[in-house]
């Protein structure tokens, strides 16, 4: 189940009752976010806006704000089918598993190119049916304004394409851009993300940097450009792999960079790595707003589009929101490669409460003293899971998508002087409650079990559990019960 574009995509969840459509007309100032925000949290539809005041395109968002919905958009047809996909992937390695993580990393870069899912340059393409260079606006396009104390209307579902200017590598990042006005946008590339590496090379060669941001892709690629992909994965072969057939692409007008053929809607230009321009404030995924701090300023050359597009927007907010899913499939997909490097751990949950990098739930096959605190400092040690403040090590057999079970294991399990393990390093540009930006502590929490190889002098205790005779006669005489 590849789509091609996005209304394939729209088509299927049509098919199957999950698409309303709004013919009303709707304010982008607010009420579109109030509107999305209550059905959202209510785990309710897609929804269509057709009538959107002040432009002529419709607006579409909470596509992928349900688990079936977002395994849909990956291709798969059950939301179990997630985890196991990047384990096909790694499956394709040939001989004996590489020992070093250099190895692992080069494996995986192997394995993909073997996949020839790269991406397909075609010389016409949907996405430039219709083309303004001389004159482009974003004053059309049904830019929402979502939070009250939002510095402007934001672009919140865009696909960001950059180039390394050294090594010419693509970059496909999710970033807001905040509109400033019909021909400039604030491009919030945050400190860790590999569009601001390539922004930081261009200043250092005092050259403008060309960007492509692209609107309304296939669903794959949409969740590609926010996937945590190790530095040398490229996001439009990933989204192939997920697909299982190349992404389509086409160069652009005004800019040399290829550009995602089915896309809704392309916006063409460039930043100046000199320039700057405070941006913000913005409510965001942790359900405070960022505040307005300077960011670079994307300058329009061109629009092209479909002819008539859709135009695909998301809000966020305190959660749970229809990011919920686009991280929550990310916590599975990326599973086996958490995994790939730190082979003990069972399962993984992030929850959609901590807003993600906030906890990390890890269960362990635990084998020797420290263990916990060893997988501790490898998810700090791993991608954006260094991000994580809090990091609860469990033992096997827990749950760790049960956070009843959980709590009830932190509480019994653990003694805060003796099972707290204190670290610093790198936060979330979005953390806003570390006394430094962009730093601040982290705290691993060891709620397994404690024996004689940890210095712990006690017996451990048995659990309550029932006798399962017991467990299988009442099961078996319930209905006789009368309860």
């Amino acid at each position: 189940m590849a789509f091609k574009n996005l209304r394939e995509f729209i088509a299927l969840l049509e098919s199957r009752d999950q698409v309303r459509r709004v013919k009303v007309e709707v304010d982008p100032h607010l009420e579109i976010t109030e509107i999305a925000d209550r059905v959202m949290k209510a785990d309710g539809p897609a929804l269509i806006f057709e009538n959107v005041r002040g432009s002529n395109f419709p607006l579409a968002i909470n596509l992928l704000g349900s688990p079936n919905r977002m395994a849909w958009a990956l291709g798969m047809d059950e939301w179990s089918d997630l985890e196991h996909r990047l384990d096909e992937l790694l499956a394709m390695a040939m001989g004996p598993p590489p020992k070093s993580l250099f190895g692992k990393l080069q494996v995986l870069g192997e394995i993909i190119k073997v996949g020839r899912i790269g991406p397909k340059l075609i010389s016409q393409a949907p996405v430039q049916e219709w083309m303004d260079t001389t004159s482009p606006s974003l004053d059309n396009l049904p830019i929402p304004t979502c939070w009250p104390l939002d510095g402007g209307p934001y672009i919140t579902l865009p696909l960001v394409l950059t180039h390394d200017p050294v090594t010419k590598k693509r970059n496909v990042g999710l970033y807001r851009l905040q509109k400033f006005d019909s021909r400039t946008l604030g491009m919030h590339w945050q400190l860790h993300k590999g569009g601001a590496e390539h922004w930081r090379r261009n200043d250092e060669q005092s050259r403008r940097m060309e960007v492509a941001i692209a609107i309304g892709a296939d669903p794959t690629l949409m969740y590609a450009a926010s996937a945590p992909l190790p530095p040398d994965i490229d996001e439009m072969v990933f989204a192939g792999f997920l697909r299982g057939q190349p992404v389509e692409t086409v160069k652009a007008k005004t800019v040399d960079i290829h550009v995602p053929a089915h896309a809704e809607i392309v916006l063409e230009g460039w930043v100046d790595p000199a320039e700057s321009r405070l941006e913000g404030p913005f409510g965001d995924h942790v359900g405070y707003y960022s505040l307005a701090e300077p960011y670079p300023v994307f300058h329009l050359t061109a629009v092209t589009r479909r002819r008539d597009p859709i135009y695909v927007s998301t809000i966020v907010g305190r959660p749970p929101m229809e990011d919920a899913w686009i991280g929550k499939a990310t916590e599975r997909l990326f599973l086996p490669l958490v995994r790939l490097f730190i082979p003990e751990v069972v399962d993984m949950n992030l929850p959609v409460h901590g807003v993600f990098h906030n906890f990390a739930i890890l269960s362990i096959k635990k084998r020797y003293p420290g263990h916990a605190r060893k997988v501790m400092h490898g998810v700090w040690g791993l991608g954006q899971l260094m991000f994580s403040k809090y990091v609860i090590v469990v033992d096997h057999d827990v749950d760790v998508q049960n956070l009843k079970e959980v709590m009830w294991r932190v509480g019994a399990n653990t003694d805060p002087a003796r099972d707290l393990e204190h670290a610093t390093g790198p936060m979330d540009a979005l953390e806003f409650a570390t006394t430094e930006a962009n730093f601040g502590g982290k705290l691993g929490i060891d709620a397994t079990r404690k024996g004689p190889e940890e210095g712990f002098p006690r017996e451990w205790p048995p659990e309550i559990e029932m006798d399962e005779a017991i467990v299988e006669l009442v099961d078996e005489r319930w209905s006789r019960y009368g309860i």
